[in-house]
């Protein structure tokens, strides 16, 4: 026992001292004591308690880099929250995107975890493309690389999460080691992707079982995260285009009681098949149109299958060369409807047939983005949708949910799913805001001027929209006046490419207005541009990169730099198509 003055020493040090001081007191005792030999300690000393274990410090943690590849921004919070956990642990984490990650860098990496989103028909995204092509090339070896993957995709899509696994997979060939499982997310990605975090994190800070020796596993099969389905009821179904325009472009208002959605999201809409198109094949080929089968652990009806489930409009390649092995016959690599391919290359039985019904793939969704606000609309989502009209051989096609979308009516039903966009989001109420979205690009934007005006947010927004007749196509034109009648808009820029003789379109504005726009840029203002991919947003960024290098004298290569440092900061965001 301590001797009273010394007991009184000790209890007014540890009143004055702080935990962290106590803490390294507890631990520099423990060291002391150590260092007596066992002869010099007291016989009757009474036992004192455990010094508290001192925190594991980042030197004896492995430093990790996490990489992401994202198109709808995703991939990046989820990587962001990663990122985050990992350092309250005490883990030195590097937070890169994949499109500025060097390449290079990937053979001395020794823990690199990536979070990767699917695209399309099961393409990585645009910024983790050079990559993906880096890590499939020939010769390269990772023969000290520990590495884990996220996958994002949505499960009704046929090649779900197809980008994911191919990067798994591919790291693992060149000589990787797989510390966890490749975990592939669907829409609802939430628990999952943090399930994920917590088992690396554990294995990480785990020094009995280190990561290094955790064997290599195959890819774990996805787990359903019961992404939600909404019924809602079309309220009101309003062309937009006047009479004369070349154009169909539908704006639907659709209940969505119950619905979280924020102004940036997109709804996903699996489109039915024509009731005709489903007859026709059940004719030619004499199958059993009430006969169940099963599809993705359900059972159905064949004919529900090929009406709702299954796409019989125009099959991939992949698929046409999984028919062409079953009816044993050559068919060259072509996208085909199911009907033509079995007036072309028939089935030689019934058996055959329902063969094929299970090569086929799932029926893609069509994503559109929320042209209303939750706060200005509750209760209810509005969709601006073009009717997608081509030819083919010369015969007048329609886009399968489009068309469908055009035809409905008050009162019918329409099931939809939520599709997060947490990179296409408003800035700060005081934030100004440049919004560029030609024809039905104008959709988000809509949304977000609703969104403001409701919120009475403080920030200036300045809109550029194009079409092509400004008597006809003018999309939401008594919205937009209003709104700059009342001073939510602070400008307006409109371009109708079609009423003069040379075609005008948003990226010419944009050079009319560089000075002020530039000006916009250097206080902050932040730019989203949402349409078609090819060639509107190429014209437009090439545009916008012109206007920074003459406006703010620099150099080509200061400009894409200036450019680079704006999408890095969430102030140049797209939303193309």
């Amino acid at each position: 026992m301590l001797t009273t003055p010394k007991m009184t020493l000790m209890q007014e040090l540890i009143a004055g001292s702080s935990r962290e001081e106590l803490i390294w007191l507890s631990g520099y005792l423990a060291g002391v004591v150590a260092q007596v030999t066992p002869a010099a300690a007291p016989v009757t000393a009474a036992p004192q308690p455990a010094p508290a274990a001192a925190p594991v410090t980042t030197g004896t943690l492995p430093k990790i880099t996490i990489a992401y590849g994202t198109e709808t921004g995703n991939a990046k919070k989820l990587a962001t929250d990663f990122a985050a956990r990992a350092k309250k642990k005490g883990i030195q984490a590097k937070l890169v995107g994949l499109e500025q990650y060097r390449l290079n860098d990937l053979s001395k990496e020794e823990y690199f975890f990536t979070v990767i989103s699917t695209q399309g028909d099961g393409e990585p995204p645009a910024a983790a493309k050079k990559f993906y092509d880096h890590i499939h090339q020939n010769g390269l070896k990772l023969d000290r690389l520990k590495y884990s993957v996220l996958a994002l995709g949505d499960t009704s899509y046929p090649l779900f999460c197809k980008a994911g696994e191919d990067v798994d997979q591919q790291l693992h060939k060149i000589g990787g080691q797989r510390i966890l499982s490749l975990r592939k997310c669907d829409t609802d990605y939430e628990a999952e992707a943090s399930s994920w975090i917590d088992s690396l994190l554990q294995q990480l800070n785990n020094p009995a079982a280190p990561a290094s020796h955790a064997p290599a596993a195959p890819a774990a099969a996805v787990r359903p995260t019961g992404k939600k389905i909404f019924t809602g009821t079309v309220l009101a179904n309003i062309n937009l285009n006047d009479r004369g325009s070349a154009k169909q472009t539908h704006h639907l208002e659709i209940t969505a009681e119950d619905v979280d959605y924020q102004p940036g999201d997109a709804i996903g809409i699996v489109p039915a098949n024509p009731a005709a198109l489903v007859e026709a094949i059940i004719a030619l080929t004499g199958a059993d149109a009430d006969r169940t089968l099963l599809h993705r652990s359900e059972e159905h009806t064949l004919r529900n299958l090929l009406q709702r489930k299954l796409n019989i409009v125009y099959l991939p390649e992949r698929v046409v060369s999984k028919y062409a092995g079953i009816v044993k016959q050559d068919i060259p690599e072509t996208k085909i409807s199911l009907l033509d391919l079995l007036k072309i290359y028939p089935v030689k039985n019934i058996d055959q047939f329902y063969a094929v019904v299970g090569i086929l793939e799932p029926i893609a969704p069509r994503l559109y983005s929320i042209s209303s606000s939750p706060e200005a609309h509750s209760g209810e989502i509005h969709l601006t949708v073009a009717r997608d009209r081509f030819s083919v051989n010369g015969e007048t096609k329609y886009g399968l949910c489009s068309d469908g979308l055009s035809h409905l009516r008050p009162g019918d039903a329409v099931e939809f799913y939520v599709h997060h966009n947490s990179q296409f989001r408003l800035p700060a109420e005081d934030k100004d805001v440049i919004m560029i979205g030609p024809g039905t690009g104008i959709a988000p934007f809509r949304s977000f001027l609703a969104e403001r005006d409701s919120k009475g947010a403080l920030g200036k927004n300045w809109l550029f929209f194009g079409d092509q007749h400004f008597t006809t196509d003018f999309l939401y034109q008594t919205e937009i006046q209003d709104w700059v009648k009342t001073g939510v808009l602070s400008r307006i820029t409109t371009a109708f490419s079609r009423d003069q003789v040379e075609k005008v379109y948003v990226q010419h504005k944009m050079r009319c207005q560089a000075t002020e726009l530039y000006h916009w840029l250097e206080t902050g203002a932040h730019v989203y541009l949402c349409g078609a991919k090819n060639p509107m947003s190429v014209d437009v960024e090439d545009t916008l990169l012109s206007i920074i290098r003459q406006e703010g004298q620099k150099s080509a290569a200061q400009a894409e730099s200036y450019l680079e440092e704006l999408k890095e900061a969430g102030r140049f965001v797209k939303d193309v198509y």
